[in-house]
């Protein structure tokens, strides 16, 4: 029988609850709630009375051709390092769900780019394929102008999805690696016995059953391209060349804390916020109709 924790006294219980519920409130509530309240209202740059504009704001974004070019920019940013990211970390995790040797070294060597943060990362990428100092420079000097992200807007955004996809190699590569490992072998050895070869049984197999475990991560992985991505595009690129990398994260900076513009960058927080919640629910209510629960 499952056993369940509970107490008899409720003042107990709430003092449990509340350090959480605390952090909740005033790191999530109370931004969003005066994220939507300066996202109706003209909120001068340096102080004093505010006044109500109503969904004016929201107008103003709509009509801007620049930010629907961010939002463009950001979907393609996050279908692209996501799917890049998924299809390194289950090639990953197969290699070392084989038990090949040093297997245990590849599990924490393949984790470590997760603890780094966004900024740390999008600094050595900057480095590592900088046009003239990186070891892109070699072929730069074969080809020279076949790679530069600071003038080349597709080189640049090739960058940063690299960028974002190293940093979620690791945190899928331990999923899928945990999801192969509660397969059980039999099913992979019956398979092996029929001549099914290795991506035959990962493909017809073991896909299918980790199927929850890439649902999860494709939710998270999205999410996080919209949310956390600013630290690698503000280090690497700053939104250049032409705006080419200017995702919806980084334009609420740049209207926000560049341009001094508070009410139209809250009206844009709001709108990514809604943008993320809508991706969510589509994918629960369309992509997990083809997750099987064992």
């Amino acid at each position: 029988m499952e056993k369940r924790a509970t107490f008899s006294n409720l003042w107990l219980a709430a003092a449990f609850i509340a350090p959480q519920m605390l952090l909740i409130f005033v790191f999530f509530y109370w931004p969003s709630g005066e994220a939507l309240y300066w996202a109706v209202t003209l909120e001068p740059p340096f102080g004093g009375g505010n006044q109500w504009v109503g969904l004016q704001n929201f107008m103003t974004v709509f009509e801007d051709p620049k930010y629907w070019n961010s939002v463009r920019v950001s979907l393609t940013f996050a279908f692209s390092a996501t799917v890049l990211s998924l299809a390194i970390a289950a090639l990953l995790a197969l290699f070392v769900d084989r038990r090949l040797p040093g297997h245990q070294v590849y599990k924490f060597t393949f984790f470590l780019p997760y603890a780094l943060a966004a900024p740390a990362v999008g600094l050595a990428f900057r480095f590592i394929f900088s046009p003239d100092a990186g070891f892109v420079s070699v072929i730069n000097q074969a080809f020279p102008g076949l790679w530069n992200p600071a003038l080349n807007g597709y080189d640049a955004f090739t960058l940063i999805v690299l960028a974002q996809s190293w940093k979620m190699v690791g945190y899928n590569f331990i999923f899928f690696l945990a999801a192969l490992q509660s397969i059980p072998r039999t099913i992979s050895e019956a398979g092996a016995m029929d001549g099914a070869s290795v991506l035959r049984r990962m493909w017809d197999i073991q896909l299918p059953l980790i199927t929850p475990t890439l649902f999860f991560l494709i939710v998270i992985n999205i999410t996080d391209s919209f949310v956390d991505s600013f630290g690698i595009v503000d280090i690497t690129t700053s939104g250049g060349p032409a705006r080419a990398t200017e995702l919806m994260v980084y334009k609420i900076y740049t209207d926000g804390f560049q341009g001094k513009d508070y009410s139209l960058a809250a009206a844009q927080s709001i709108v990514l916020m809604v943008l993320v919640i809508a991706l969510t629910f589509i994918q629960f209510r369309f992509v997990e109709r083809r997750v099987h629960y064992r």
